[in-house]
């Protein structure tokens, strides 16, 4: 039976100066890699809980600091090799949530070298694998 895991996260967007959504950065090998705040759940960890909490770990977003929108839910499973599992394929669960920002925050950056504000400028093509799908699914919510 193939081990299974799961990794939470929030896509934050704001209003101002102009509708645009957090990507986290890090830059290995001098390549720009974008990616989203989150990570894997612990031991009887709800979704949600999880996702905010690697908000917060790293970006210093607190939950107090959103308007979370209960009614998008983006999901991927997948299959992958772990290294802290020595390489072995695990079935990987990605949950991730939408949240606005009420009011201009300080990020405070642990684990990724940067970060960007994007604009909502749809189709976005930035990542193929996460988050191009996410965004597109995200389009598609906000225009209902």
């Amino acid at each position: 039976m193939m081990r299974k895991t799961k990794s939470c996260g929030v896509i934050v967007m704001r209003k101002q100066p102009q509708i645009s959504f957090l990507l986290m950065l890090n830059s290995p090998n001098s390549k720009l890699i974008y990616d989203l705040p989150k990570g894997h759940t612990e031991f009887g960890e709800d979704e949600l809980s999880c996702a905010l909490r690697e908000l917060s770990e790293e970006t210093g977003i607190k939950s107090e600091n959103l308007d979370l929108d209960n009614n998008f839910r983006y999901t991927e499973t997948g299959q992958t090799r772990y290294k802290r599992f020595k390489g072995e394929k695990v079935e990987k669960t990605l949950v991730i949530f939408l949240a606005w920002l009420k009011h201009e925050v300080d990020l405070k950056l642990t684990e990724h070298s940067g970060y960007k504000w994007m604009d909502w400028n749809p189709p976005h093509d930035i990542q193929k694998t996460t988050i191009n799908p996410l965004l597109a699914q995200l389009d598609r919510y906000l225009l209902i």
